[in-house]
């Protein structure tokens, strides 16, 4: 089984209650191994939107990279995505920020998730539930390019892991 990281975010609707259907959903194919606090982040890109609530999610997966990126996309359907515009708002966004140590950079996938190691909202998450995780391209663990980060974006932490799933995680497990 593959160790994957996935960024999830939200900025329309109960952005709550999106975070908690994406993972739902998501348990149908992958075992849920640790989620993060909420975070409450301000948008990057279009900034003219609603902030967003991000959490990180550990999970393990037999899925290759591709049938899981299919497999995420078809719940962020599901959920009412829209892909109008690059960084609009959202009614969720799950994205593969680590596959295991893998590198893929194509055109339908990019493995670390570009920018990620740039992005507080990214990095705060993460740095909770894996702070040695070692980043594959940069060869530095994530609370060393935490604590480097000169992203100056506002990141607050907004609830633990039970603001989320006030069930335990085995409640999300794969069955």
């Amino acid at each position: 089984m593959a160790r994957v990281f996935l960024g999830l975010g939200s900025n329309l609707g109960n952005r709550k209650e999106n975070l908690r259907e994406a993972v739902q959903m998501m348990s149908a194919f992958t075992e849920i191994v640790m989620v993060s606090s909420a975070y409450e982040t301000e948008p990057v890109g279009n900034e003219e939107q609603p902030d967003f609530l991000n959490c990180a999610v550990e999970i393990k997966t037999s899925l290759p990279p591709r049938k899981l990126l299919a497999e995420l996309k078809a719940v962020e359907d599901k959920l009412g995505r829209v892909r109008k515009e690059k960084w609009g708002p959202r009614t969720i966004d799950i994205d593969i920020i680590f596959y295991d140590n893998l590198v893929i950079d194509s055109d339908e996938l990019n493995i670390p998730h570009p920018g990620s190691h740039l992005r507080r909202f990214v990095l705060e998450p993460l740095s909770e539930i894996s702070p040695d995780f070692i980043h594959p391209a940069l060869d530095v663990p994530l609370s060393q390019l935490l604590d480097k980060l000169e992203d100056s974006k506002s990141v607050r932490k907004a609830g633990s892991p039970s603001t989320l799933f006030p069930q335990p995680l085995t409640a999300y497990k794969q069955k």
